[in-house]
């Protein structure tokens, strides 16, 4: 397991609940190391560990973690912390006589404070389903927003839902941020929507067909080569530079189409999908048909084995009588070509689901790295991947790399089952 390697030379940030990885991109493409991440779920710590080479993946429950541990296992001795970043799972709304953050159900929200308190980054962001603002659960806010207030920072207020669409991702995606603000440092605002969107055709249009290749039955990658015209899809595979993006580059292979194993499907069903209308929903399975000019829908991660292991809907191709591949799912998140998922299709799915679109993400990153005073550059380093033993990791060999219980994900499937009904609510 890797350890951190911080470059004094740029801003340090933490992601809390990490996941795979999508806000842990979003804040080191804005100019960020990503100095420690911390996640439960074993394979979602491996598969961090293989994109994240110089950062330390913590497999550990914030429950059980302080800030003085972050440090040390970061190795980050007393030096400033940046930004601390996160979404943590919650219910939002309180039983009846109690604050929502004494609420145990709403446990994960309180320690995401606590960590906050005790690391004093210069800045901290907050990220969950837009349904925390509505109803029952707008008091929640106000309550976290106060609780922030007493360990120091002020929040931007109002605070903004965001569209994803809206800052480069082909997605219709809708999620809630605070940045919070250590008094007596600038406060950072809310980032505005940029005026062009990507389409799904822009970001899928280039791939191609998994169901060409015999290798991707069994295995998700072969060898193979393309032409990719559209910006947003040659920015990803890196055959042509962002400016905007100040992360690192890795060692990739162009050639190679990985995340992409195939899902069969009858032939009932595939003339079930090619008699379906781009942007309407089939309507045996539910599945919606991608758009080819349009936005993807909101791609969600579906349920963990403590809930059933559902798999959530995946978009019908547009062109095609399949689903979305898991590299596909991975462009319409705006996540590059590199960045690579565990190797099952319902953890890659699951993976992508969780997350937030690095280039949401990075939005976000952009206005507190504005905010710093840091003119954030490219580092010339180039960074190799890890093995990649670890996407293709069971839930018990992932325990047993980070040295946790294999059972230690149902903690936290038990405390965010009500997370369903808060999803649903905020129609994302």
């Amino acid at each position: 397991m890797s350890s951190s390697k911080a470059s004094n030379a740029r801003p340090i940030g933490i992601d809390l609940f990490a996941g795979a990885g999508g806000l842990s991109l979003g804040f080191e493409q804005a100019g960020f190391d990503i100095a420690a991440a911390v996640e439960i779920d074993p394979i979602h710590c491996a598969t961090h560990e293989y994109n994240f080479p110089k950062c330390r993946t913590i497999c550990a429950s914030v429950t059980d973690i302080g800030g003085a541990d972050i440090r040390r296992l970061a190795g980050l001795g007393d030096r400033d912390i940046d930004v601390v970043f996160g979404g943590a799972p919650c219910q939002g709304f309180s039983m009846i006589g109690k604050r929502a953050l004494d609420d145990p159900r709403n446990q994960l929200v309180f320690h995401y404070v606590r960590i906050v308190a005790e690391l004093q980054p210069k800045y901290c962001v907050f990220e969950n389903v837009k349904g925390l603002t509505l109803g029952k659960h707008a008091g929640f806010l106000e309550e976290l927003i106060a609780a922030l207030g007493d360990a120091g920072y002020d929040v931007a207020l109002p605070y903004k839902v965001l569209n994803a669409a809206d800052y480069g991702v082909p997605q219709d995606r809708k999620r809630l941020f605070l940045i919070g603000t250590r008094r007596s440092f600038a406060q950072a605002a809310y980032p505005e929507p940029r005026a062009e969107r990507v389409t799904v055709v822009e970001a899928i249009g280039d791939l191609p067909d998994a169901n060409a290749f015999d290798e991707l039955s069994g295995s998700d990658e072969v060898r193979t080569v393309w032409n990719t015209d559209a910006t947003y899809a040659r920015r990803l595979r890196r055959l042509e530079a962002d400016p905007h993006d100040f992360g690192y580059e890795r060692h990739f292979a162009r050639d190679l189409l990985t995340s992409s194993l195939r899902t069969e499907h009858t032939a009932l069903s595939q003339e079930r999908f090619l008699a379906t209308e781009p942007g309407k929903t089939e309507p045996v399975s539910r599945f919606r048909k991608l758009p080819l000019d349009g936005l993807c829908n909101t791609l969600r991660a579906g349920t963990d084995s403590a809930r059933g292991a559902f798999t959530s809907p995946r978009p019908i191709h547009p062109t095609l009588p399949r689903v979305v591949t898991v590299r596909e799912a991975a462009r319409l998140h705006s996540f590059p070509d590199w960045f690579r998922f565990h190797a099952t299709k319902w953890h890659g799915f699951r993976q992508i689901g969780n997350s937030v679109p690095p280039l949401l993400g990075r939005a976000i990153a952009g206005s507190v790295m504005q905010a710093l005073g840091v003119a954030p550059s490219k580092p010339a380093e180039t960074l190799q991947p890890g093995n990649t033993e670890l996407l293709n990791f069971d839930m018990s060999r992932a325990a047993r790399y980070f040295d946790v219980p294999h059972d230690t994900i149902a903690q936290r499937t038990r405390k965010t089952a009500a997370q369903d009904s808060l999803t649903e609510e905020s129609n994302v």
